[in-house]
């Protein structure tokens, strides 16, 4: 029989079960209803009738011509209501003795026989009241032992039926999840066995079918796995720079020769370890294990045969989408280490030979501008205006090659790490007074309005005092050199969650989002815009981080940029 065959019989069960149960509670109300309904119309109606016959019976004397009426009322109503045996011929007594009153006259014993005859009546039926009333007792009694009875009957049976009938019908899908889940984890010699003739017998003989070609497809291709881990591994072995291999439970799951020999360790030691407890006795790998944790990619140094080797860091996150799931899982982590040791020499070489040649090229600039400076005074001779103008421009290139040469000293310092800060207690208002009458000249010769907030005495920051004022002061260079003439410059000073934050705001042409982040490297420059250096910004930031600052930027192409950066506070005060 099939499922669907077996829940529509189980449905009419239970619903049959209710009419049987609903049927019998219908029946027995209309049986007490109906036995109500007899006493009420057949005895107690009587009882009002020759309760009133009484009261016009002791009427008689005062009003009989109202009493009569009254009487012959109440009695038409009883001839009309004869229920009970003996009833008839007790009220044809009665009749008989108020004929002889209406007819022959009020006389002592025809009133006497009236009450008489009257409460005869009204004691037959308050027997029989009394009568039906056990009769409906007892009806009731019947109805409740026999509800009781079925009732229990049908819940027994209800419960029976619930308790196993949900289960013959979910049991199977129970076990199909669970012999599902035993497939999912590659054990593909579950099979589901249902005795049972409909749709879950021909289910089972399909998950069977089903689980047998997995498992003939599993041991077919074992073998090409093995052979295509067993090449893997080869690869990896082979690769000149070290790789560490770590699953989602943190074990190490292969390390070539290269990373044995960078941790010192022996493979055996490693692979198949959980790595924090490996670490515990190597801190080469705690460090790239807690910051492939925590996503950062540092530069590793480390001492290979007497001689300092440095390798960049990458950590790669491996997820894979299962079959049939909708979201990615983590199975682990790639940490690849690639030598930089020739690269960083490199990179040494070059910053030593630029610090060298700008500190050799001091002394002639020094020299030439002294010799631009001789030659602009008028003690040495005159000049035409032709040979001013030359001067003038070799003037603007000495100034230019100077703030070039200052600037590559200032970045060797910051790539050798030796900048030297001199870090006291300063107050931000003499940073910004400083750094305006420094852009004064630059700014007149735009017509560029510099509007300036400057915070009050009790405002102090902790950072070096000359190297943050020549930041400030690049700042505003770069704004006055990209607004328009007859523009504007606005600079504030704040206090923010312990910082005191500068910003620089520019009516300039802005930066498009695509460049942003790439602003303060070194040598960027921006496509399209003024010929410079670029290495103003790049090392703006250094010196900002050295103290322990931020520099960040916002920009809206067309509308300008805004330049901020943030350095700690020693007191706060009110911006005025």
């Amino acid at each position: 029989m099939k499922i669907k065959a077996k829940v529509t019989l189980g449905v009419l069960f239970l619903f049959a079960l209710m009419l049987a149960l609903g049927g019998l509670a219908i029946f027995s109300l209309n049986s007490l209803s109906k036995d109500s309904r007899n006493i009420l119309v057949a005895n107690y109606e009587s009882l009002e009738y020759t309760k009133r016959i009484i009261e016009n019976t002791d009427s008689l004397r005062i009003d009989s011509a109202s009493a009569i009426a009254a009487i012959e009322y109440n009695l038409q109503k009883q001839e009309l209501n004869l229920t009970e045996p003996d009833e008839r011929k007790i009220t044809s007594q009665l009749r008989s003795a108020f004929e002889r009153i209406k007819n022959l006259g009020l006389t002592e014993g025809d009133i006497v026989q009236l009450r008489t005859l009257s409460l005869e009546i009204q004691d037959l039926n308050m027997q029989a009241i009394i009568r039906k009333n056990g009769i409906s007792r007892r009806t009731a009694e019947n109805a409740t032992t026999y509800l009781m009875v079925i009732g229990s009957i049908c819940a027994i049976a209800a419960f029976t039926f619930i308790v196993n009938f949900p289960g013959y019908v979910a049991n199977p899908f129970v076990q199909l999840t669970r012999s599902i889940k035993s497939i999912a984890n590659k054990n593909y010699e579950e099979r589901l066995d249902f005795d049972r003739k409909d749709e879950f017998q021909e289910l089972a003989e399909a998950f069977n079918q089903m689980a047998s070609k997995l498992d003939e497809y599993e041991h077919s291709n074992l073998a090409k796995v093995l052979f295509e881990k067993k090449r893997i591994e080869t690869i990896i072995n082979r690769m000149t720079d070290p790789v560490i291999g770590v699953d989602e439970s943190a074990r190490i799951i292969f390390a070539n020769d290269q990373a044995s020999e960078l941790l010192h360790l022996d493979r055996s030691r490693m692979v198949g370890q959980y790595a924090p407890d490996v670490a515990l006795h190597n801190d080469l790998l705690r460090s790239l294990i807690s910051d492939s944790q925590t996503g950062k990619n540092p530069i590793i140094k480390a001492v290979i045969q007497g001689k300092e080797n440095f390798f960049s860091k990458e950590a790669v996150s491996v997820a894979i989408q299962p079959t049939g799931e909708k979201e990615q899982v983590d199975i682990g982590t790639v940490i690849l280490l690639k030598n930089i040791t020739p690269y960083k020499e490199l990179d040494q070489a070059k910053t030593n030979f630029i610090a060298t040649i700008s500190h050799e090229l001091k002394t002639p600039i020094a020299s030439l501008q002294m010799c631009v400076k001789l030659l602009r005074d008028p003690r040495v001779g005159s000049v035409n205006a032709e040979q001013d103008n030359v001067i003038q421009t070799l003037h603007d290139e000495v100034i230019r090659l100077s703030k070039l040469v200052s600037e590559l000293l200032d970045l060797s310092q910051v790539e050798t790490g030796n900048i030297k800060l001199n870090i006291q207690r300063v107050n931000p208002a003499d940073v910004i007074t400083r750094a305006l009458e420094a852009v004064k000249f630059q700014a007149d010769r735009k017509h560029i309005a510099i509007n300036h907030t400057l915070p009050s005495a009790g405002l102090t920051i902790q950072a070096d005092a000359d190297k943050t004022t020549w930041i400030l002061v690049n700042l505003l260079t770069n704004a006055i050199r990209y607004s328009p003439e007859n523009g504007h410059v606005v600079v504030t000073c704040a206090f923010e969650n312990g910082a005191v934050q500068f910003s620089v705001t520019d009516e300039g042409p802005g930066i498009d989002n695509i460049y942003l982040s790439r602003i303060f490297e070194k040598f960027f420059q921006v496509p399209g815009t003024p010929s410079g250096t670029g290495l103003g910004l790049a090392i703006s930031r250094e010196f900002i981080e050295a103290q322990g600052g931020e520099i960040h930027v916002e920009s809206t192409v067309g509308k300008g940029s805004v330049f901020s950066f943030t350095l700690p506070a020693t007191q706060t005060g009110n911006v005025v």
